[in-house]
């Protein structure tokens, strides 16, 4: 058996189920160059690093769960016929996900603040061909007003009869350097990131908890599981938003409540033009860097991530 062969059946079994196969490849063949002397050995281990870092990190866009599964794991149409409710759905991954499910003939409903917005993406939705008016419900509402959530919910049960996932999308980000940031920023910014899309995400579980099951698909972020400089109030909510959730799958995962946290990197949107900054006077916009991934990219992995039922996204 050859060396490759030997740390892949080692490795691989415990590493595929976190997502972080190429890591521990990397560990694995660390410590081999420490215990084998062969040159042999070394060479290939060389060329397998080599083949790591300039062919599967540079190739792929996702992490290599995901990649399998875009190719090899369930397609989008198992999601045909579920009602999907998407929050932030007005612009950038909200109106690519509510655009990429249409495709699939999946049942719609659409929130943000701005209804002319949401009209717009449901014709959008609807000229796919895939939909009727009756399958894209326009429910336009601050996620920031509380008071709206019970009857948002309501409207999209009365609708639909029932409600399969709850897309947690709303949001907004900051920049700013961390010891000049003022408590109401990250006030405000948690108030929209977390407080708001657990109230509404409580309210949806009840419902799946009645029925037997449901999904959560919360778009978090690589600053979720990193820290990242001058985003720190935004890191820190999406960090909460993997508290409050894994500890929801730990508690109904049991019961048919899937949970998929999914973290993008720099995503094509507009978000920065409403991004949090030193205090909440600042409305200034910070231009985005040129190498983020396209919507319809992202709203792509979304989707087959959701079809796979995918714990966490990379």
């Amino acid at each position: 058996m050859s060396i490759t062969s030997t740390l892949y059946n080692k490795l691989a079994p415990t590493s595929l189920k976190n997502g972080f196969f190429y890591i521990n490849l990397f560990i694995g063949i660390y410590s081999y160059i420490f215990s084998h002397t062969s040159f042999s050995s070394f060479v290939m281990i060389i060329i397998a690093i080599i083949f790591i870092r300039r062919f599967v990190f540079i190739a792929l866009d996702s992490d290599l769960i995901l990649s399998y599964y875009e190719k090899y794991g369930k397609k989008v149409d198992e999601l045909r016929g579920q009602v999907v409710w998407i929050t932030g759905a007005s612009s950038g991954i909200g109106e690519g996900l509510a655009l990429e499910l249409a495709k699939a003939k999946v049942k719609l409903a659409l929130s943000a603040p701005t209804e002319d917005e949401l009209k717009e993406v449901k014709q959008k939705c609807l000229e796919t061909g895939k939909l009727s008016e009756e399958d894209v419900l326009v429910v336009p509402f601050d996620m920031t007003d509380y008071s709206k959530h019970e009857w948002a919910f309501s409207t999209v049960k009365e609708h639909f009869g029932k409600v399969d996932v709850l897309v947690s999308n709303a949001g907004r980000t900051q920049r700013a350097r961390w010891e000049n940031i003022e408590l109401e920023v990250d006030k405000a910014l948690f108030d929209l990131n977390v407080f708001s899309l657990i109230n509404l995400a409580r309210i949806v579980t009840r419902h799946f908890v009645s029925v037997g099951g449901g999904r959560h698909v919360i778009t978090s972020s690589l600053s979720g599981v990193l820290g990242t400089p001058f985003l720190s109030s935004y890191v820190a909510s999406k960090h909460a938003l993997h508290g409050y959730f894994e500890s929801l799958r730990a508690e109904r995962g049991a019961q048919g409540i899937s949970i998929n946290i999914l973290c993008p990197g720099p995503v094509e949107s507009n978000i920065e033009a409403s991004a949090f900054h030193e205090n909440l006077d600042d409305k200034s916009v910070i231009e985005r860097k040129p190498r983020i991934m396209k919507t319809a990219r992202c709203a792509r992995l979304y989707a087959i991530a959701m079809a796979n039922d995918v714990k966490e996204m990379l």
